[in-house]
This record gives structure tokens, sequence and C-alpha cells, in this order.
């Protein structure tokens, strides 16, 4: 019997709001602000479309290897994490459309080089069905 961590489960940013506090979650995200602060990073993946899902990652135990890189706007970068918070709220802007904030607490993240998006998320939606 094994007493070592588990694994994290691979799936979309958008996806996240399926799981429950305290999985353990591997995904993709696009940098969309960083609060050297609080030390959260902003990310989202409009996957599907007018997917209105924010994950505001904890990167505090990552501070003596994170660069400057790994936090500029528009760089894409995966994350391994425990998610810590859950908040949907429905959009006063679009009738119907549901907004979501995830909270994670970052373990790993490294830069997603030469990636074909498009090939990730079929990917992805391929190993869901």
């Amino acid at each position: 019997m094994s007493s070592g961590p588990l694994p994290s489960q691979r799936c979309l940013l958008s996806d996240l709001t399926m799981r429950h506090v305290g999985d353990k979650v591997r995904f993709l995200g696009c940098v969309t602000g960083y609060s050297t602060h609080s030390a959260i990073l902003t990310l989202q993946h409009e996957y599907p479309r007018a997917t209105k899902v924010k994950v505001n990652a904890d990167v505090a135990l990552l501070l003596q290897k994170l660069n400057a890189e790994q936090t500029n706007v528009g760089q894409w970068v995966h994350v391994i994490g425990y998610i810590t918070s859950i908040k949907q709220a429905l959009a006063k802007a679009t009738m119907g459309s549901h907004t979501a904030n995830i909270g994670v607490q970052a373990l790993v993240l490294w830069i997603a080089e030469d990636l074909d998006i498009p090939s990730y998320e079929h990917a992805l939606v391929s190993q869901a069905e």
C-alpha cells in the first residue's frame, strides 16, 4: 500500500467547476493578471467559447523559483495544485450566463511551450467522453 500523494486529475480549466474543494488537478491557463502583493496569478481559458471561468492561483509556495516570464499577461502555463474554493454566480450582463471563480493552491507551474491549443482542447474533450 502506497501512502504517497494522489495523482492530479488533468482537465480543462472550464471543467474545474465540476470538481470539488480539495481535488488535486492539472490544467492549462492563460495568464490574465498577477498580483505581487498577494502572490495571486489570475488564469483563464475560454474553451468552450463564452466560458466565464477564472482561476485565482495562489503561487506563494512557488515564489522562490517563480520568474517574470511565468507571470507575463498572455503567457500560457500548466498548473498542478489543489482546489481551495469554487464560487459560481449568475452574470447580470448576460441572461442565463454563469461566471465562476476557482481558487487553487499551486504546487507546480511551468510554461506551456510549443503547445497546439486546439489539439490540447480536442484531446481533453475526447478523454472525457
